[in-house]
């Protein structure tokens, strides 16, 4: 299937390693030119040299940003912009917040986690829609995650923040329909990434149980049995921000193997 996006122009963020890496690299192998940051120079620069060599003759620019900053999140779109002399996608996504239940987060866990996680997001859009508005064509996608369907008790400042962003997506995807901008969220259960490493070792941290128990669990609770990978992720992504994708704006579509099971 063509997606119709060969030659557009992508902002991925947080993009050097996990589902942020993923989608990025989908984006380049259908033929959009890529733009990934990272807070770490040299994992950024790595991360843009994997892409290349996967997909012969792609286009990337890796930069360094701080995503809880809102004039770096203003800064990466429109260089972005600039660097390809257009922007078509934008991608929003953040590192997950500092996991815990109530009795384990602290308001400094919370305050930051506006920043990197909800305040992030929502500037890294509002830059974005002057440049997709100059198209008359656009696609903006948000990373969030299952808790925003299914709030999860260790996840305080997730279940918190995502929502947010949510509802922020749609509300603004009512008035960007009309320019041929679609906006629209992709949730994700367990999957196989270094974020997911690091709620598995709290757990087993906070549990007292080995990390291979831990996941074994998560395994069990998800009807097709395994963790998700991240391609399977970027996949669902690179639909929506595709041509074919024109028609489906504010929605919110689980990528879990089945593990929300309400009706909505």
């Amino acid at each position: 299937m063509d997606f119709g996006i060969r030659g557009r122009a992508a902002a991925v963020a947080a993009s050097s390693q996990g589902l942020g890496f993923a989608c990025a690299l989908e984006l380049a192998r259908e033929g959009a030119s890529v733009a990934i940051c990272s807070r770490d120079r040299a994992r950024v620069d790595d991360a843009a040299r994997r892409i290349r060599e996967a997909v012969r003759d792609a286009n990337v620019h890796a930069t360094v940003v701080d995503l809880s900053k809102d004039v770096d999140c203003k800064r990466f779109v429109d260089e972005t912009a600039q660097k390809f002399g257009r922007l078509d996608v934008v991608v929003t996504n953040s590192g997950g917040p500092t996991p815990g239940s109530f009795d384990q987060v602290s308001l400094e866990d919370i305050r930051r986690g506006v920043d990197t996680t909800l305040v992030s997001a929502l500037a890294l859009m509002m830059a974005a829609v002057p440049h997709l508005r100059k198209n008359r064509w656009g696609r903006i996608v948000n990373i969030l995650s299952i808790t925003v369907k299914q709030p999860k008790i260790s996840l305080l400042v997730s279940n918190t923040m995502r929502p947010g962003i949510l509802g922020f997506a749609k509300s603004i995807s009512m008035e960007l329909a009309k320019d041929s901008i679609t906006v629209n969220n992709v949730a994700p259960g367990y999957t196989k990434t270094e974020r997911l490493d690091e709620l598995a070792e709290h757990t087993s941290s906070t549990q007292k149980r080995s990390v291979a128990d831990v996941v074994a669990e998560w395994e069990r609770i998800i009807p097709a049995g395994r963790l998700g990978r991240s391609e399977e992720l970027a996949a669902v992504v690179a639909f929506l921000c595709s041509e074919r994708a024109s028609y489906v704006t504010g929605v919110t579509i689980q990528v879990d193997g089945g593990q929300v099971q309400s009706l909505m």
